[in-house]
């Protein structure tokens, strides 16, 4: 959308606005960087970088209150579980709305009159009309330019490859627990230092909420950060588990959409009023949140 705005196939926006959750991917920052100084700038679109802090500095410090990622849990008695989903709301939409009504000329707590409003552009294709919604505040009213023009991911990556950004990476915590098999292959396989970040926050989550754990209501189970619920330099990242291929012998459709959340993750994306976390997560027999 910042491209299509900047190259006058969409109206001018006046500013772009990035959710920063201090935990992205290297490649997703340099791509940022890129965007900015190719794309916004020459445009005259200010990009403007928004945080409510580091998510994987205030999971581990025990004195800073976390909104808590959605953790698989091994409970005591072997049942299986996740922790609630509140990092979206925390680190991305709160920031995004603090930013908005500092724009508007309303910081909080001021009251924003009812005729002052902001247009907010969703980047949510056709393939996903289904997650387009309303904002919840009245001082915000969303808009979804690319499912207006009848744009596709298809016609979304042609886009990006005509310009020259092909290899535009998915934005996503680092160590996000809905990444996929080929995900965590990928940060394994191509970014050493970013491996041993996420291999070492997995150990280190173990024992869940590090503020509550050390105010005494440690968790009664373990967490992980990969749907098998073992350590993640342990987990079956490279093959199907005896589980995973039991659920994929249901029947032709069953298991193409099994073997594509086991390898891709949840297919939907993790932008802030379209998080692919948004609903509530249930889980199957081995582990997949749906």
């Amino acid at each position: 959308m910042l491209a299509l705005s900047a190259n006058g196939h969409l109206p001018k926006a006046d500013y772009a606005l990035f959710a920063d959750t201090g935990w992205e991917p290297r490649s997703v920052y340099q791509h940022l960087d890129r965007l900015e100084k190719e794309i916004a700038a020459p445009a005259g679109i200010p990009v403007l970088r928004v945080s409510s802090g580091n998510i994987r500095a205030d999971a581990l410090d025990p004195a800073h209150r976390f909104a808590s990622m959605p953790l698989y849990i091994l409970n005591e008695d072997g049942k299986q579980g996740m922790t609630r989903r509140q990092c979206t709301g925390e680190y991305k939409i709160k920031p995004i709305k603090r930013q908005i009504r500092e724009l508007l000329g309303y910081p909080y707590p001021r009251r924003i009159p009812k005729d002052v409003f902001v247009e907010q552009w969703v980047g949510i294709s056709t393939d996903e009309f289904h997650r387009a919604k309303d904002a919840d505040v009245r001082y915000m009213r969303n808009r979804h330019p690319l499912i207006d023009i009848g744009w596709s991911r298809t016609d979304c990556i042609a886009y990006l490859t005509s310009i020259g950004f092909a290899d535009t990476p998915k934005s996503s915590c680092l160590g996000c627990p809905f990444h996929g098999n080929a995900q965590w292959r990928h940060i394994r396989d191509t970014s050493p230092t970013e491996w041993e970040d996420v291999v070492a926050f997995d150990a280190a989550i173990r024992s869940g909420n590090a503020r509550a754990s050390a105010g005494g209501n440690p968790l009664l189970g373990q967490a992980f950060l990969h749907r098998s619920r073992v350590p993640l330099d342990q987990a079956p990242i490279d093959h199907v588990t005896a589980a995973e291929w039991a659920a994929l012998q249901q029947g032709p459709a069953e298991h193409t959409a099994v073997l594509e959340q086991l390898e891709k993750g949840v297919a939907d994306g993790c932008s802030p009023w379209a998080c692919r976390g948004d609903a509530e997560a249930v889980q199957d027999d081995f582990g997949l949140a749906s």
